[in-house]
């Protein structure tokens, strides 16, 4: 009997041409052996070892045609500030497929940032009851109230809005005014605008201060909620995980609500938009509080989040720790409070904020090993995880994926071009990684698929093709807090949508 001999593998010879090659060298280069070597390393990225079907392959040959022809662009978006790329990114055909693809969940969201502020400004504040100030420092509050609202220290007098722009002929400028206080987003040059840092954080946090009083009454807290599921299953996200700090909600009355309420409240709306979208999975909720808080303060929300933990299995998630990493309090200031959970043999996961800092060596660039001895379940932006090849190491082997956030680590000014993000290295090399979108809203940005393009056309490169997008969007369930049982029915929910989306011509 004849014996067949097969071909081997090409990743096979390449591994083996690659062990060969950094213990013997290689003396004549032959190209037979460098092209196994391009396969090879092609195969270590993320998605490079993804089996395509026959329509994925054909849909993959017009994606790459396109992708080409978007890097010989003179003007390269992912080079480019977010804000000044936003309107080439628009009228790219990349995003406009990216924005019809399932992208499966966003795992890294934040409560008040989710939603355009157009429409906030277009509907919340035209509501009646709603009233506005002026802050000392150039920013706004507002505030709903039945018999008008106490004075608040550092603001001018509250106006009734209903009756301002009843004076007006054209109320064009009043609410553009309003949405500019309410993101980052601008038509001017964004580097100019935000020379450092902290110029841009302050910003950032004056924006947040601007909305609170808007989405934390009752009626707009419901309504905000309903939006921003609505805006992300728009752009084809079919599962959220969101970072809220459940706030105490008011009624127009000034009585108020605590965070049981806040909770119950995303639960409901949850599986009201369920029941309305029978194909968006679900949503459930990290607690998170701000890393300023000291000492006593977070024991007390560790302590709530515990008991949260217990009484709504289903909606809560875990929790974590956010705001403005390198001015606040770093994990391990907290270990106390931090360690109650497992101290009380009580499951509390977190989803720790870690490494989303340019420095190095300081007590915050050691979050991201702190988050991995605290057993983090996923790791917030991790921008520093390339200076910290422990870390790196650890995150790999347990499978604790980074939250990789493109725009808003441009946007905060930790890198200008996103081709040089410690995302691209990451991919690579296949380190487990999912996109999101942290806080679109305050960036211009909606749903996922900004921060898609910047990864697949900024982090991929050139090799990167349809296997790069699929593995992301598969990675976003099977790196999200949802039970073993859950993943399995949201990636056969996922795949109906994915096989659909590549049958059609959507190319």
């Amino acid at each position: 009997m004849a014996v067949v001999l097969q071909r081997p593998h090409a990743a096979v010879t390449g591994l083996f041409l690659y062990l060969y090659f950094i213990t013997c060298g290689l003396s004549i280069p032959d190209p037979r052996q460098r092209e196994a070597l391009i396969k090879l390393e092609a195969s270590m990225q993320t998605g490079g070892q993804m089996v395509l079907t026959d329509a994925e392959q054909r849909q993959d040959a017009l994606l790459s045609k396109m992708k080409q022809e978007e890097m010989a662009r003179a003007d390269f978006p992912p080079a480019m500030h977010f804000f000044k790329a936003r309107p080439l990114i628009r009228t790219s055909p990349i995003f406009s497929l990216l924005q019809k693809m399932p992208k499966g969940g966003a795992l890294h969201v934040h409560d008040f940032s989710m939603v355009d502020v157009e429409w906030l400004v277009k509907d919340v504040t035209y509501r009646p009851h709603c009233y506005m100030c002026y802050t000392d420092n150039q920013s706004i509050r507002f505030i709903f109230s039945s018999l008008g609202p106490k004075v608040l220290p550092h603001c001018s007098p509250w106006i009734l809005l209903e009756n301002l722009r009843a004076k007006m002929d054209n109320t064009t400028d009043l609410d553009n005014s309003i949405m500019g206080n309410l993101t980052l987003f601008t038509d001017q040059d964004p580097e100019a605008l935000y020379p450092s840092q902290d110029v841009v954080w302050y910003r950032f946090e004056q924006a947040f201060g601007a909305l609170w009083g808007l989405v934390t009454y009752a009626p707009v807290f419901r309504d905000y909620y309903y939006q921003g599921l609505t805006q992300f299953y728009a752009d084809n996200v079919m599962y959220l995980e969101l970072r809220a700090l459940l706030p105490e909600v008011y009624e127009l009355d000034g009585s108020t609500h605590g965070t049981s309420w806040t909770l119950k409240t995303y639960q409901d709306v949850t599986q009201r938009f369920i029941a309305e979208h029978p194909d968006f999975f679900g949503a459930r909720i990290i607690f998170t509080v701000n890393r300023g808080v000291n000492i006593s303060v977070m024991t007390g929300v560790v302590e709530e989040a515990m008991k949260l933990q217990k009484d709504f299995p289903d909606i809560m998630a875990g929790f974590d720790l956010v705001g403005r990493e390198d001015s606040g309090r770093p994990l391990w200031y907290f270990r106390d409070a931090l360690s109650l959970p497992a101290e009380r043999g009580v499951t509390l996961p977190f989803f720790f904020h870690a490494g989303e800092t340019d420095l190095e060596g300081t007590d915050v660039d050691q979050n991201l090993l702190d988050a991995l001895l605290f057993n983090t379940s996923r790791i917030g932006h991790g921008f520093a995880l390339l200076r910290h090849p422990v870390a790196k190491d650890i995150s790999r082997k347990r499978g604790v994926a980074i939250e990789v956030c493109p725009i808003s680590n441009q946007v905060l000014m930790l890198v200008k071009d996103l081709r040089n993000h410690p995302g691209a290295a990451l991919m690579s090399q296949n380190h487990p990684v999912v996109i999101s979108s942290d806080d679109p809203a305050m960036f211009g940005a909606s749903g996922l698929s900004y921060d898609f393009y910047e990864a697949f056309v900024g982090f991929g490169g050139i090799r990167s093709h349809l296997g790069f997008l699929k593995e992301l969007a598969m990675n976003s369930i099977r790196y999200s807090s949802l039970t073993p049982r859950q993943q399995e029915k949201a990636l056969a929910l996922w795949q109906r949508k994915w096989d659909k989306f590549v049958s059609e011509k959507a190319f």
